[in-house]
C-alpha cells in the first residue's frame, strides 16, 4: 500500500515540475523575452531558430521575435513601439484593432501602406532571413517580388536585395514604398499642407471614366499617359511633386485612395486621399525617426521588372532567395490590380500572356503552364544561389481548386509545395526543412501555408 501511495506522490510531483515550465521558459533562457504577440507554431519555430543561430547583439538588432534580450530593448521592439499607425477618426473599431493586434507583425516601417492582397508577414521574412544565415553585407533575391516585403525588411537588416515582378505596377509599389524609408520629410510635409493641390494633379491624370474620379464605369479601355514617368515630365506638374521619390510616393497614396473609392462611397474620393496621406506621412515619419535614433542604416535595394523564368542575374550571385508564387487559382492579381495598371498605362491582355498562372484557355490549361513555368522559375533560382545557401518559398495548399479542375478529390491532389520540392531536387535544392502555418482570411480557398527551405548543393 505504501509503494502505491509513494508512487502517487512521485506521479503528482513530476506533474508539478512539468506545469512548472511553459514553453516559452522551456526553448528559450530567461534574458531572451519573447514580443508579446508571439503566439502561433511557426513563430516559435523561426523565433527558436533565430536563438540559435544569432549572437546576442544579433538578435538586438535584427531579430523578429524578441522584445528585449537581457536588458537592451530589441530594435523591431523599438521601432514598432508606440502608435502603430495615424487613422482618421470615421475609422471602424475592427480596422484599429487589426493594426493594433498586428503591430510587431506588420505595422512597422512602410509595410503596412497600400492593401496588396496576399503580400508576405513582414516579421516572418525577417525571421527567415535570420534563420537562412543572411546577415548585413550578404544579398538576397526575391523573384516575385509583389509590393516589396523581402526587399524593405533586408534594407532594414543591412542586406542588399532585389526584386523582380513581370507587373509594372508592382515594380512601381515596390520602389515607392521603398522610397519611402528615405524619402526627404520636408516636401512630405508641404503636401500634407496642400492635399488639394495634389489629388487634383493626379486626378487630372486619371484616366477618362474612372469611377473614383466619378465619371462611370467604362474607364478600363482609356489612360491620358503611358506611365507614371511621364507624368512627371509635365510641365504643369507642382513643384512640390517634381522630386521623383515625392512624387511616387505621393501616386501611390493616391491610387490607395482611388481604390478605396471604388470600394466604397462613404467618404469622397478627395477625402480619402487626405487620410491615406497622413497616414503615409505619420508612418514614414515615425520610421525615419527610429531609423536615426537606433542607428539603422538602410542596404540597396532595387526592385525591377522582369520575368522570373529568365531573370538577368548572373550565376551564383546571391546569397539567399526568398519568395511566395502567385496563388493564381486563388487570386487574379491583374484584375485586383486593373485600376493602378490602367493608371500607369499598362497593356493588361499582353500582361496576362506573360504572367506565371495566368497564362491559358481555360483553368486547366493555366494549372499546366502553372507546373512548366514554376519549374523554369525554380531552375532560374538554382542557378543564381550561391551553394550551400538557401532558397525559400512561401507557399499556400489550393487542393479544393486543383481537384476541381482536373476531376478529382481534393484529398487525392498532390500539393504545390510538393511539386515544388519535386521541382527544386531536380534542380540541385534539396528540402532542409518544411515549416506549416495557418492562413488568416482565405479559409474558403487556402487553410494552410508552407515555408518550404531547400538548400543548394554543390
Amino acid at each position: 500500500m505504501e509503494s502505491v501511495i509513494s508512487k502517487r506522490r512521485l506521479a503528482a510531483l513530476t506533474v508539478a515540475s512539468t506545469l512548472g515550465k511553459g514553453i516559452r521558459e522551456r526553448l528559450f533562457s530567461p534574458e531572451l523575452v519573447l514580443l508579446p504577440q508571439v503566439n502561433e507554431v511557426y513563430e516559435f519555430e523561426l523565433a527558436f531558430y533565430e536563438s540559435q543561430l544569432l549572437s546576442e547583439e544579433e538578435l538586438i538588432k535584427n531579430g523578429a521575435y524578441f522584445a528585449r534580450v537581457g536588458e537592451s530593448f530589441t530594435r523591431h521592439f523599438l521601432t514598432c513601439s508606440g502608435k502603430p499607425v495615424k487613422l482618421p477618426d470615421y475609422s471602424s473599431s475592427r480596422l484599429r484593432a487589426f493594426f493594433k493586434t498586428n503591430q510587431f507583425k506588420t505595422g512597422y516601417a512602410t509595410h503596412g501602406l497600400f492593401p496588396y492582397r496576399g503580400k508576405f508577414h513582414p516579421q516572418m521574412i525577417k525571421g527567415l532571413l535570420n534563420t537562412m544565415g543572411l546577415h548585413p553585407g550578404d544579398s538576397v533575391l526575391d523573384p516575385m517580388m509583389g509590393s516589396g516585403t523581402v526587399l524593405i525588411e533586408a534594407s532594414q537588416m543591412g542586406i542588399t536585395s532585389a526584386g523582380l515582378d513581370s507587373s509594372p505596377f508592382c515594380r512601381f509599389m515596390a520602389t515607392a514604398k521603398l522610397s519611402g524609408l528615405s524619402v526627404p520629410l520636408r516636401p512630405l510635409r508641404e503636401a500634407l499642407k496642400h492635399p488639394d493641390v495634389v489629388f487634383k494633379y493626379f486626378q487630372k491624370r486619371t484616366p477618362a471614366g474612372d469611377p473614383s474620379n466619378g465619371n462611370g464605369k467604362d474607364y478600363y479601355s482609356a489612360s491620358l499617359f503611358s506611365s507614371a514617368e511621364k507624368a512627371r515630365s509635365s510641365d504643369k506638374i507642382p513643384d512640390l511633386l517634381k522630386p521623383s521619390r515625392i512624387h511616387d510616393f505621393l501616386l501611390l497614396a493616391y491610387l490607395d485612395s482611388a481604390g478605396y473609392s471604388l470600394r466604397s462611397n462613404r467618404r469622397s474620393p478627395a477625402e480619402q486621399f487626405t487620410a491615406i496621406l497622413e497616414r503615409y506621412a505619420f508612418v514614414v515619419e515615425k520610421f525615419q525617426k527610429a531609423a536615426a535614433a537606433f542607428g539603422i542604416e538602410l542596404a540597396k535595394a532595387d526592385a525591377l521588372e522582369g520575368d522570373a523564368r529568365a531573370m538577368p542575374f548572373e550565376d551564383e550571385s546571391f546569397d539567399g532567395i526568398v519568395f511566395s508564387p502567385p496563388y493564381s487559382f486563388a487570386i487574379d492579381y491583374l484584375e485586383n490590380d486593373l485600376h493602378h495598371l490602367n493608371y500607369i498605362g499598362t497593356d493588361v491582355a499582353a500582361l496576362r500572356e506573360r504572367m506565371v498562372g495566368l497564362r491559358g484557355r481555360n483553368k486547366k490549361q493555366k494549372f499546366e503552364n502553372y507546373n512548366t513555368d514554376m519549374a523554369q522559375v525554380i531552375r532560374e533560382c538554382s542557378r543564381v544561389l550561391r551553394p550551400g545557401r538557401i532558397c525559400s518559398i512561401v507557399v499556400g495548399t489550393n487542393n479544393n481548386q486543383i481537384g476541381s479542375l482536373l476531376g478529382i478529390a481534393p484529398e487525392e491532389v498532390r500539393g504545390i509545395d510538393d511539386l515544388l520540392i519535386q521541382f527544386a531536387a531536380e534542380s540541385r535544392l534539396k528540402l532542409v526543412r518544411r515549416i506549416e502555418r495557418q492562413i488568416m482570411g482565405m479559409a474558403n480557398t487556402m487553410r494552410t501555408e508552407f515555408i518550404i527551405m531547400l538548400a543548394k548543393q554543390n
